[in-house]
């Protein structure tokens, strides 16, 4: 789980970027996990990226089944300027 979530949020970072902007800009996530139980070890990679104060808002859910067998992925919003 760790692996894949430290992909999605490196994947994440690289569009931000392309943007000119940073995760401090994101203002919702919604992560969607496959299995509640790693919510924890996805935590403690997502809390990394978002260190800074205030955090965006967040909502994590639970969902039967992702795209090529994911164990998680991630939405963001971000303001642009």
């Amino acid at each position: 789980m760790a692996s894949q979530a430290e992909l999605v949020m490196q994947n994440l970072s690289a569009v931000l970027e392309a943007n000119g902007i940073g995760f401090d800009r994101v203002i919702k996530a919604t992560c969607f996990l496959a299995d509640m139980a790693d919510f924890v070890a996805f935590n403690a990679v997502y809390a990394r990226y978002f260190s800074a104060d205030p955090k965006p808002a967040r909502s994590a859910v639970a969902v039967r089944a992702l795209p090529k067998g994911a164990l998680c992925e991630v939405e963001l919003i971000a303001a642009l300027s």
